[in-house]
């Protein structure tokens, strides 16, 4: 097994499910007659789980639930439809492999999560898909990438994560890895800057800063 490991996040990162997530949310709210919160309010809290994310945009607690269970139920049958790869996406992953381990490490819900990936042609590149369902404590904790790097053979100083936010940034700080911040999601570079010490365009970029590093350490 390779030495390298590589933990992308999704949303942001590989794929773009913006459309897909509005429109879930738009239905969830509809149909327990709340207001639908504006297309930026509800992207400016991808990345945090669902319950966070409806509560924050002011759901009740007490139905918070049912929101998800309604946004869930919507989603899985449209997410293939109205998701797609970003640009470099699939050529980051396939570069990636030619040296490293890949894993994915998300917020979402692992099921679809896999869904998605399977539709994309890009599941079997994966050894490890840790969700939503998987663990107790999301990101930014380390319970996820622990998590995923407990199913696979890793050397901690040569292990990456890969995302678009800060909180991707923070996780692998809490879990003593390094990482790579993409500006191809939900996070200006400005707001990257602040958490991240590598901040690039795209996941491809980030997989050719880490190929660097990785040849360097060699």
């Amino acid at each position: 097994m390779k030495k390298t490991v590589i933990l992308f996040d999704l949303d942001g990162t590989l794929i773009d499910s913006t459309e897909a997530i509005l429109d879930g949310f738009r239905v969830a709210f509809e149909t327990y007659g709340g207001e639908v919160p504006s297309d930026d309010a509800i992207k400016n809290e991808v990345g945090h789980t669902l319950e966070n994310m409806f509560t924050t945009l002011g759901v009740d607690p007490s139905k918070v639930d049912a929101h998800v269970h309604a946004y869930k139920m919507h989603y899985r049958l449209i997410s293939c439809e109205k998701t797609q790869l970003l640009e470099g996406a699939r050529e980051a992953v396939d570069e990636a492999s030619k040296f490293a381990t890949l894993g994915i490490v998300t917020t979402k819900t692992g099921e679809y999560s896999k869904i998605l990936l399977e539709h994309m042609g890009l599941m079997h590149y994966f050894d490890v898909l840790i969700g939503r369902e998987h663990v107790e404590n999301p990101k930014p904790h380390a319970e996820p990438i622990l998590t995923a790097l407990m199913k696979l053979e890793h050397d901690r100083s040569k292990t990456w994560m890969i995302g678009d936010t800060c909180m991707d940034i923070d996780a692998a700080k809490n879990a003593n890895i390094n990482s790579v911040a993409v500006t191809s999601g939900y996070a200006t570079r400005s707001m990257l800057e602040k958490c991240a010490y590598d901040v690039c365009n795209d996941a491809l970029e980030a997989v050719k800063i880490i190929k660097k590093s990785d040849e360097n350490y060699k």
